[in-house]
């Protein structure tokens, strides 16, 4: 697992309340053909797909480095899949189930599925082809 990214604002990655942990934002690893540009356009949506797939592996090594153990996750609760898309875009959905689906390869389906909205933006930070937070009910 990649370590942690380093915030790049004033946040933290992950903020715990209870049996609830909240991660941040997270983006594409840099070295994934299509982790920077508009999708539809500079991107195809399979590179998106790739690119939200790696995304999942960055929030599952941040989980991991937060919680000490995999199997402390109990849950997948909520996802926020954003797309960096052209206008007309349609397949959201398409690209964040790169993400949706590694979490279920890694935690089973019925622990990796949870809650998910995939959203196109306008524009993402870093010209980001994909960005997404998830919230975790963890142990």
């Amino acid at each position: 697992m990649p370590p942690p990214a380093t915030p790049g604002g004033t946040y933290v990655r992950t903020v715990r309340v209870g049996d609830i942990l909240y991660v941040a934002g997270t983006g594409p690893m840099a070295d994934v053909n299509g982790c920077r540009g508009k999708v539809g356009q500079d991107v195809t949506v399979e590179e998106a797909r790739e690119a939200a797939r790696s995304v999942a592996i960055k929030v599952i090594g941040t989980l991991k480095d937060t919680l000490g153990d995999l199997d402390r996750v109990k849950q997948v609760v909520k996802t926020l899949g954003m797309v960096n898309a052209v206008p007309d875009f349609t397949d959201h959905v398409r690209v964040i189930n790169g993400y949706s689906d590694l979490l279920v390869e890694v935690f089973g389906e019925e622990k990796g599925k949870g809650v998910r909205s995939a959203v196109g933006m306008g524009s993402l930070p870093g010209n980001l082809s994909v960005e997404v937070e998830s919230v975790f009910w963890v142990e």
